[in-house]
């Protein structure tokens, strides 16, 4: 399966370390929980990264990774009866509770979650510390773009 990320350095299109969220944490980790935020789409992954611009300061170029995932690598899919009331609200910690739990049982390499930008659409959640993660999931391509103006 392909899964797509978008970051705003090009030194940053070959980490799939997971670090950003650790230090910063996320709507579905906590900081001190590694965990790799993707898209099912390379739209949903721009839409995903822009919603967090400052409208005053924002990159000239970004970088659309292409990530391919292993068909056999076992990944969940969180029921819509699991998610938290109020789910969109950034910063819930019952998000960052289930995603933190998925991440440290290491039983899955990934977990797929609704978007909450586009319900739609899904995000893949990946666990940089499930064993063999490196032999699992691969950068396959990367395309720069300039940030299109009109969004700001």
């Amino acid at each position: 399966m392909l899964v797509y990320r978008v970051v705003k350095l090009k030194s940053r299109t070959r980490d799939l370390s997971g670090t950003g969220a650790f230090t910063t944490g996320g709507r579905w980790n906590s900081k001190g929980t590694y965990i790799l935020y993707t898209s099912e789409t390379s739209s949903l992954a721009y839409l995903e990264t822009l919603i967090h611009f400052d409208d005053t300061i924002y990159p000239p170029h970004l970088f659309i990774m292409e990530i391919e995932v292993n068909d056999k690598a076992p990944v969940d899919t969180l029921p819509d009866k699991k998610y938290p009331k109020q789910w969109k609200r950034p910063g819930l910690l019952k998000n960052q509770q289930i995603g933190n739990l998925y991440m440290h049982n290491q039983q899955h390499l990934g977990l797929k979650v609704k978007s909450a930008i586009n319900t739609l659409e899904s995000n893949l959640l990946l666990n940089p510390l499930y064993p063999r993660f490196y032999d699992l999931v691969k950068v396959k391509k990367i395309t720069e773009i300039q940030l299109d103006r009109r969004f700001f």
